[in-house]
């Protein structure tokens, strides 16, 4: 009989490839929870009108990308593409806004895009999001970049660049689309690409987007979204990038950052890097302030980022596991129950490390500790457990000691 093998496109993760999402999970919730944020489960199935609602009929995610099913009762349910609409339909549905001025928010988890897989891109992948609801000030903007560039400080990242752009608001983004729609007129609409054809009159920011080389060297006369802008949007911006001034943090401002997602206005922002391929986007995000009265709920701001984990872990390489305190090695089986005891113990008083459940050779055991990378390997045969002691041996001087089994946590 055959084995059954994974699907293409998701991935099993061992250590130590899993410790680079532990250890980025663990330096996220200090981080976030420095700046007030607290974490929230969402479930990964949501009801399809959810993803349509926010992302857009016209993007590509919804147009390709998303997994989606119906139930046993017929209802159209999705597995999550991203994870910033399951956190507004959680906000709406209980009442956040009615308890807190201002939510802030952090999620980690598994998202599902149906797309070709390639290196850091997984049909299933996992990110990092955080969102900040309630304040319509640039300063929520900022606090938010400043947030996302000390995360990735603080998990080791250096190579990094800030990318930044203004997309204008629901008052002067209708002035913009009319200009652009304009200028794709004179184009010869036969030389872009099926999606941008589409895209000049569905949603024409998103013709920006478009990663097609002849796309992008017919459209770089575009009008500008600065040449557009309102004077609140504009001094909204002109403030978010005094902030980042005045923290010293470097950024370029990119007038075709348009993301791909329709529920982005005013602030939006990228960091890129160039050590990971093409795919150099490790983490992106902006403000949204129309999105939670577009599902439903009150007209509440909001501002965010997401973080790609397997792209992060591309830029991290290989963890280096801690290094555990001890290995026990047993030569009498008489001492098995002993030395699993003693294991607890030591566990108990905060060091960490494995027992053998059989006794076995002084060689098998002795490479097993080397293969666990053990710091001291305790060794219990009939004369240890006779005397109540323990040989306790250091791997890395290879010095042995006969220590009281009393004693043994002060040796570890």
């Amino acid at each position: 009989m055959s084995t059954v093998q994974k699907i293409k496109g998701f991935a099993d993760m061992f250590s130590p490839e899993s410790d680079a999402f532990t250890f980025m999970e663990g330096v996220g919730r200090e981080v976030f929870g420095s700046y007030g944020y607290t974490e929230l489960r969402t479930p990964i199935l949501e009801r399809t009108e959810l993803f349509k609602r926010s992302i857009g009929d016209e993007t590509d995610v919804v147009q390709k990308e998303m997994y989606t099913f119906d139930d046993r009762k017929g209802r159209s349910l999705t597995m999550r593409p991203e994870a910033t609409a399951g956190v507004m339909r959680a906000y709406i549905e209980a009442n956040v806004h009615a308890q807190e001025q201002v939510a802030k928010l952090f999620t980690f988890g598994p998202m599902f895009r149906y797309e070709r897989p390639q290196k850091g891109r997984m049909r299933q992948f996992h990110q990092i999001n955080c969102e900040c609801l309630g304040p319509d000030e640039p300063y929520a903007d900022a606090e938010v970049i400043l947030m996302l560039m000390t995360f990735l400080t603080r998990i080791g990242l250096t190579e990094l660049s800030l990318e930044i752009n203004s997309l204008g608001c629901r008052e002067c983004r209708p002035q913009y689309n009319a200009a652009l729609k304009a200028f794709f007129a004179g184009l010869d609409a036969g030389a872009l690409c099926e999606d941008c054809r589409r895209r000049m009159e569905t949603n024409p920011l998103r013709v920006l987007d478009c990663k097609v080389p002849g796309c992008k060297a017919l459209t770089k006369d575009a009008p500008t979204i600065v040449e557009h802008t309102c004077a609140v949007c504009t001094d909204h911006h002109a403030k978010v990038l005094a902030v980042l001034d005045r923290a010293a943090i470097p950024y370029v401002q990119n007038v075709r950052l348009v993301r791909g997602l329709d529920y982005y206005n005013r602030t939006t922002f990228e960091v890129v890097s160039g050590s990971i391929g093409a795919q150099a986007s490790v983490a992106g995000g902006g403000r949204y302030d129309g999105l939670i009265r577009q599902l439903g709920g009150p007209d509440v701001p909001g501002v965010g980022f997401a973080c790609g984990m397997e792209r992060l872990a591309l830029m991290l390489g290989e963890r280096t596991v801690a290094q555990p305190d001890f290995f026990i090695a047993i030569l009498d089986p008489a001492g098995l129950e002993t030395a699993l005891m003693l294991a607890q113990t030591l566990r108990t008083a905060g060091r960490t490390g494995e027992t053998a459940f059989a006794a076995k050779s002084m060689k098998a055991q002795m490479r097993q500790a080397g293969r666990k990378n053990a710091r001291k390997v305790l060794i219990i045969g009939g004369d240890e457990l006779a005397n109540g002691t323990v040989v306790v041996k250091d791997m890395a001087s290879g010095e042995q000691a006969v220590v009281p089994v009393a004693d043994i946590a002060a040796h570890v």
